[in-house]
Formats: C-alpha cells, structure tokens, sequence
C-alpha cells in the first residue's frame, strides 16, 4: 500500500499551494486513494477519497475543500451532489462525462486506469472538473496520449513509468505527465517528495 506526500503548487506562477499526504491502494473491486491537504502552514485544508471499480470508473468520491463539499459516482455519465460550508443547501449536478479531475494526484492516476492507453495510443475523454477552492464543478474535455512506458530497475524489481502528454481540447494547452503504477511522480503543480512503499502493480 503506497503511502507518501506531494508537494503542490500552481503551475503557472509556482505559489505553494501545501501538500496531500495520501494512501493508495487497489482492492478486490478497483482502486481506493485516501488523503488529507494541508496548507503551507500545516493548516488542514481538505481531504479526498475516491473508489474506483475494475474498470477505473469512479464509484465512490468524497472530497473537502474550503469548507465544501462533493460526493459523487459514475451514474447516468457523472453526478454529484455538492454541499455548502454551512450544510444548509446542496445542489445536484450530472454530465455526460466519464470521470472527475481536479488538483489531486488521485485524478490522473484514475483517468490513466480508465483509458488503459497502450504506447503511442491516444484517447478523447470528458471529464467533470472540481475546481479549487470551492470545488466549482465544469466539464472539461482532453486528449491524453501515451507517449513512452518504461521500465526501470530498482531495488524491488523493475519499475514501469508511463509517461503521457495531456491536451486541452479547449485551449490547446498541452502538458506531461509521469506515473508508475499508482503513484504520479511529476506533473505540472505536483512533486512527489516521499514515498514510504513501491507504488502497487495493477493486474
């Protein structure tokens, strides 16, 4: 069970954003990623569960942030239930989308596992986007290629890294991606700085 710490930032201007201390591990049913976010300060600040089935759908995802909150599932596309700081209203909302994204490493951990590219494939997917910091959802659409899977050898056997190129069909921003196994090990606004196990092999 991978378990460690990202350091986040935003990409554009690289202001510290604070860090996910996260647990992650794959199950009889899928993939479950747990973790907490904390301020630079060491402030909490929100936290993320997400559940995937076998296919990489997501089935469970509860996420805080900024007092809010979402819960959704793959239903109907996506939908979700989105809660104020004061508990008083929730509003639901539903997308033809096939997944959430948002700022935590979790989110292109699970859009590799339901696109399940091979090397130089590429795919179209439509996501609904939880936006900080009040986790405003919109929908999205990118093109994510796999460009290189590599195998590194390390002290546990070798280690596979994929690495992906993912566009913005809006804007047409495009930016890399690198991850092994279930642990994303660079991407814009993401640094891995611990990890206390080898990330898992999906079967």
């Amino acid at each position: 069970m991978p378990r460690g710490r990202y350091s986040l930032h935003d990409p554009h201007d690289h202001t510290p954003l604070g860090e996910e201390h996260f647990q992650c591990a794959p199950g009889p049913s899928g993939w479950r990623y747990v973790s907490r976010l904390t301020t630079p300060a060491g402030d909490q600040r929100g936290s993320v569960d997400l559940a995937l089935d076998d296919l990489g759908r997501p089935i469970r995802l509860e996420i805080h942030a900024g007092g809010w909150q979402v819960r959704g599932a793959a239903l109907d596309g996506v939908t979700w239930v989105r809660t104020d700081p004061t508990g008083t209203h929730a509003t639901e909302g539903n997308a033809r989308a096939h997944a959430f994204t948002g700022t935590s490493p979790a989110f292109l951990v699970a859009t590799a596992r339901l696109l399940r590219l091979t090397p130089s494939s590429a795919a179209r997917v439509r996501l609904v986007a939880l936006t900080d910091p009040v986790l405003a959802p919109r929908t999205v659409d990118q093109s994510w290629a796999l460009l290189d899977s590599e195998a590194h050898a390390t002290d546990n056997g070798p280690l596979t890294v994929e690495e992906y190129q993912v566009s913005d069909l809006d804007t047409g921003e495009q930016h890399t991606v690198h991850i092994a196994g279930d642990v994303v090990l660079a991407a814009p606004g993401i640094e891995l700085e611990d990890l206390e196990s080898p990330p898992s092999v999906f079967r």
